[in-house]
């Protein structure tokens, strides 16, 4: 049974940062894209950063291009987001995903993903 756990959220000061983790297991990951999308509170579920399985293609919602990098170890099947400069407007509950392949990750398409952690509240306060 394919597992992907999140940790990492909290609550954090507006211009500080937190890093998220997304330990993934219950089956091989190879060839999968990894992922990250939020939702606040009311809203859609959209999409924030993807990685490809070797690392080589990263794609970012524009809000967050230049705070947030997102980075993987497959040894370890987790994939990380590094969230700096938060804003008010980050706070969310962040979602891990995993995807064979990489194109609903590069479209930013939630519907397409394979898998879903359960999601850590990441929350920003002014």
């Amino acid at each position: 049974q394919v597992q992907l756990v999140e940790s990492g959220g909290g609550l954090v000061q507006a211009g500080g940062s937190l890093r998220l983790s997304c330990a993934a297991s219950g089956r091989t990951f190879s060839g999968y894209g990894m992922g990250w999308f939020r939702q606040a509170a009311g809203k859609e579920r959209d999409f924030v950063a993807a990685i490809s399985w070797g690392g080589g293609k990263t794609n970012y919602v524009d809000s967050v291009k230049g705070r947030f990098t997102i980075s993987r170890d497959n040894a370890k099947n987790t994939v990380y987001l590094q969230m700096n400069s938060l804003k008010p407007e980050d706070t969310a509950v962040y979602y891990c995903a995993v995807d064979w392949g990489y194109e609903d990750f590069r479209l930013g398409n939630p519907n397409g993903m394979d898998y879903w952690g359960k999601g850590t509240l990441v929350t920003v306060s002014s």
